[in-house]
């Protein structure tokens, strides 16, 4: 599919495409260069996470791809950006604090397997980032999202050291219900359905640089990240004077 805006576009701000695995801390990086650069964070993965806690919700088979199209055509989904992340509104409902939940994050990889649901989302994706001035985060922004945008950063990790990351996101009232290790074994499942999918598999663009989070602290990892885009834009290109300092 191809990118809302055409090669060449000079008349829209930057576009920032980070990509990566569940847990390789897209997220949180994408945040911090969203509010470092003064521009908007579109985290497409809520987007399929509010998808699957519908289909949920509503008992739809997550393998059912009729009725999850029936559904996709009666759902909606906004994202309003919030100091700690964006709010996740679902048919105008914020379901922010729903979407963390295991049986949620699983069924969002399962649902983004159907070429027609990606097809619905891509087309919401784009619309969200066509003006450009964002970071959009997810699994296939620089390759079938914005494979124009200005910079691609694929953001990865060891599956161990995600898995434990993931499993220190969950609330509290998860995290005493499941164990670290099944946690790494869900994410170890999701990659093999995200790498190996027929349509848009997991996978780096190109011309995307790698970052490898696996030996990095938080510091380190966003503090790279910067240098990527600052290397690739430079000032003058993200409405900066000079770079900032911490």
């Amino acid at each position: 599919m191809k990118s809302a805006t055409p090669p060449g576009n000079k008349s829209r701000r930057p576009i920032i495409a980070i990509d990566g695995p569940a847990g390789a801390g897209k997220s949180t990086v994408a945040r911090h260069l969203a509010r470092y650069f003064g521009l908007l964070n579109l985290e497409t993965g809520a987007m399929y996470r509010a998808f699957a806690l519908k289909s949920l919700a509503a008992k739809v088979s997550l393998e059912d791809i009729s009725a999850l199209l029936e559904l996709s055509g009666r759902t909606t989904i906004h994202l309003e950006p919030a100091e700690g992340g964006n709010r996740v509104f679902l048919d105008g409902a914020d379901v922010t604090g729903q979407l963390r939940e295991p049986e949620v994050t699983d069924g969002a990889s399962r649902v983004s397997v159907h070429p027609q649901i990606r097809a619905w989302m891509v087309r919401l994706q784009q619309e969200l980032g066509a003006a450009g001035g964002v970071v959009m985060e997810g699994r296939d922004i620089g390759t079938v999202v914005f494979p124009n945008a200005d910079v691609k950063i694929f953001l990865d990790a060891a599956p161990e050291v995600r898995g434990l990351r993931r499993y220190d996101q969950l609330t509290p009232v998860a995290a005493a219900e499941v164990q670290p290790e099944a946690v790494v074994r869900e994410l170890h499942e999701r990659d093999e359905r995200d790498r190996n999918r027929a349509d848009s598999p997991l996978k780096p663009a190109e011309d995307a640089v790698l970052l490898d989070s696996t030996h990095m602290t938080l510091e380190e990892v966003v503090a790279r990240a910067e240098g990527i885009v600052m290397e690739k834009l430079g000032a003058e290109k993200l409405g900066m004077e000079a770079p900032k300092t911490q």
